[in-house]
C-alpha cells in the first residue's frame, strides 16, 4: 500500500487525545529503520543501518547509510540515490534543502560537505576542517542554517563550526568548557540544532550530556545523567519540540529505555523502550498526541 503524507500522519497519530502525558510517533534511525506510531505499532520499515534521515513533506523518507543516501517512497521504491565518493570512507548527514538539493557530509581523506542535486551531481562542495584523520570521528549531523551557512559538529575537535558556502569558518562553539568537565569528560558534539532564539542545542555523546549554548557559546541549559537517573547512554539524536521539551536518543542503549523526553525543568515525561528503537542513532518526532510536530525538514 502506498501511503500519502496525510495518511502517514493519520496512521501515526491515531491515539486518543484524552490520554494523559505525551505520546509520539517517530522515525527511528540506527540498527533498525522504522516509523512507529503513537501506540507503538510499526507502520513502516526499511533496510537497517541508517545514520540520519527525515520523513519529507511529500511522504518519502530520506535516509543516510554509511556508503549512500537514498530517498525512498512508502512503497519502498528508491527515487534518489547518491553513492560515497571512492576517495572517502563514510557518509554522515542527509538533509533535504529548500532548493531541492540534498546536504551530505563525507568523511575520510577528503572530508567535505556537499549539496547534491536530484540527478546525483554535486553542485556545492565545502571542504571541512575536522582536525583529525580518523574518518569515523571527523563529523556527524551537519545542518544548513536559515542564513545559508552550515552548522557542523566536529567530535574530536570538541567544537561546532559554522561554515559559509565558500568554506570560511565564521563561528565556533566549544564543547570542552571547564564547567562541563573539560576535555576529560569527552563531550564530543554529535547533533547540533540552531533554535529560533539563536541558541544551539547539542548532544554530547561520551559526555552523556545535552547542552543548550547561547549565541556567545555560554551554557544556557544542560541535562546530565544526574538529572535523569543514568538514562543518557551515548546520546546522539536530539530534537526540541514545539512545546519546549527536548527528546534525546541514546545509541548505547541496547535494551531498555533508548529515548526520553524532558521538560525545561528536567522532568521526565515520556520514554521509549521499543525494540526497534534500541541503539538509536538519530530520530525524528513526527507527531505529539495526534498533532504533527511543526518545523518538518525542508523539501
Amino acid at each position: 500500500m502506498v501511503l500519502t503524507p496525510i495518511c502517514w500522519l493519520a496512521c501515526a497519530a491515531a491515539s486518543s487525545l484524552a490520554e494523559e502525558g505525551p505520546r509520539h510517533s517517530y522515525l527511528v534511525l540506527g540498527s533498525k529503520t522504522a516509523i512507529i506510531d503513537e501506540d507503538g505499532a510499526v507502520l513502516w520499515t526499511f533496510e537497517d543501518g541508517t545514520r540520519d534521515g527525515f520523513v519529507l513533506p511529500n511522504g518519502h523518507v530520506l535516509l543516510a547509510y554509511r556508503d549512500r543516501v537514498v530517498e525512498v517512497q512508502p512503497s519502498r521504491d528508491i527515487v534518489f540515490a547518491y553513492r560515497l565518493h571512492p576517495d572517502n570512507r563514510e557518509i554522515g548527514t542527509a538533509q533535504r534543502l529548500d532548493n531541492g538539493r540534498t546536504l551530505i557530509t563525507e568523511l575520510g581523506p577528503r572530508p567535505r560537505l556537499l549539496e547534491v542535486d536530484r540527478s546525483g551531481e554535486v553542485q556545492v562542495e565545502v571542504p571541512l576542517e575536522p582536525e583529525t584523520d580518523n574518518a569515523h570521528m571527523q563529523t556527524r549531523m551537519a545542518r544548513q542554517l536559515k542564513n545559508g551557512n552550515y552548522l557542523v559538529p566536529h567530535l574530536l575537535a570538541f567544537c561546532l563550526k559554522e561554515y559559509r558556502p565558500d568554506g570560511q569558518i565564521v563561528r565556533l562553539i566549544r564543547t570542552d568548557l571547564p564547567a562541563i568537565g573539560g576535555r576529560p569528560a569527552e563531550n564530543w558534539p554529535f547533533t547540533a540544532i540552531r533554535l529560533d532564539n539563536g541558541h544551539t542545542l547539542v548532544s554530547l555523546t561520551h559526555g552523556n550530556r545535552v547542552v543548550e549554548f547561547d549565541p556567545q557559546g555560554a551554557i544556557a541549559w544542560q541535562l546530565s545523567n544526574e538529572d535523569v537517573g543514568g538514562l543518557l547512554q551515548d546520546p546522539c539524536g536530539v530534537q526540541r519540540l514545539a512545546n519546549g521539551n527536548t527528546v534525546i536518543g541514546s545509541h548505547a542503549a541496547k535494551v531498555g529505555v533508548s529515548m526520553i523526553e524532558v521538560t525545561p525543568d528536567k522532568r521526565l515525561v515520556w520514554s521509549s523502550d521499543h525494540p526497534l528503537a534500541a541503539r538509536v542513532h538519530h530520530f525524528q518526532i513526527l507527531s505529539t498526541n495526534g498533532r504533527a510536530e511543526p518545523g518538518l525538514p525542508r523539501k
